[in-house]
């Protein structure tokens, strides 16, 4: 695993799995509803980042199927994914609570100068 941050669409990949396994369109739609429309991937991008995550034992296959004469593999997080995701989180909230503490001292008073 790395010690570097997740880009936002890995991010959003592993939270989609987190939950539950999911094939490629329904990573897509879940994506989109995480990040409320904000980020919706291709099927190209999403499955580059499969094939990267499946490379670094993140995300592995739960199963595969033939859907109407074409193979569908759903996908589900590894123990390794999900202490990543887990890792993730923690260092985001982390992030989120300096910010907070620091907008409130550093915020201008309502009634203040300095508007």
């Amino acid at each position: 695993m790395s010690a570097r941050s997740l880009q936002e669409p890995t991010l959003l990949l592993l939270t989609a799995l987190a939950d539950e396994p999911r094939y490629g369109y329904a990573l897509i739609q879940e994506i989109a509803a995480i990040s409320h429309g904000r980020v919706r991937l291709r099927a190209g991008t999403l499955y580059g980042a499969l094939n990267r995550l499946l490379t670094q034992g993140i995300v592995r296959v739960e199963s595969e199927e033939v859907v109407g004469s074409r193979l569908r593999r759903t996908y589900a997080l590894t123990d390794d994914g999900y202490a990543l995701l887990a890792a993730e989180a923690d260092r985001l909230r982390a992030t989120a609570e300096v910010a907070q503490r620091r907008i409130a001292l550093g915020r201008p008073s309502q009634n203040g100068a300095g508007a």
